[in-house]
């Protein structure tokens, strides 16, 4: 399981790297214009999020954090970002973004704990693919499955990935999350 894993993150990283410029920011337009519309259903509410990074869907513009604070100024909603810990595990926090020690974008206000993604009522997380059960395939450190088995049952979660990203099936472990 775990080369097959491996084997697909290759094709899809590579893949990723790939990508012309102009399709890369055409599939990043539709891309924000979806999680724009998805993110109206919880106007005034809250949701956990991500700044994308190198080949990540939504990074077409460069990493700098000012997609995810202007959706948060237009849609009026309260986000969490998470900060990656020494343990690999996802701690969060509310405010600007800005680039850390490790070359991510994490947020600057104060830490609000592990937990608190189980306070939020939308998680946006990062994916390398998707399947049509809506299983994901992360970048196989875990920090993300550990974080996605804290959500409460009901509360969407949406992966971010091209679409050529949705597959019929994704590799799957007891331990990974959808």
């Amino acid at each position: 399981m775990v080369t097959e894993k491996s084997a697909l993150r290759t094709l899809l990283l590579a893949a990723r790297r790939g990508m012309a410029p102009a399709a890369r920011a055409a599939a990043d337009d539709r891309l924000l214009a979806a999680v724009t519309k998805h993110l109206v259903t919880v106007r005034g509410k809250s949701f956990a999020g991500y700044v994308p990074m190198n080949t990540e869907p939504g990074a077409s513009g460069g990493s700098t954090g000012e997609g995810a604070a202007s959706l948060r100024e237009l849609l009026g909603v309260t986000a969490i970002f998470p900060l990656v810990m020494p343990d690999g595990d996802l701690d969060w926090a509310r405010g600007d973004v800005a680039p850390s020690p490790r070359g991510l974008w994490e947020p600057t206000g104060p830490r609000l704990g592990v937990h608190a993604i189980a306070t939020v009522d939308l998680v946006i997380a990062p994916a390398l693919a998707v399947d049509v059960s809506g299983m994901r395939l992360g970048r196989g450190g875990g920090a993300y499955d550990r974080a996605l088995g804290r959500v409460p049952a009901g509360v969407p979660i949406v992966a971010l990935v091209f679409d050529d990203e949705l597959l019929p099936r994704v590799p799957a472990e007891p331990h990974d999350r959808p």
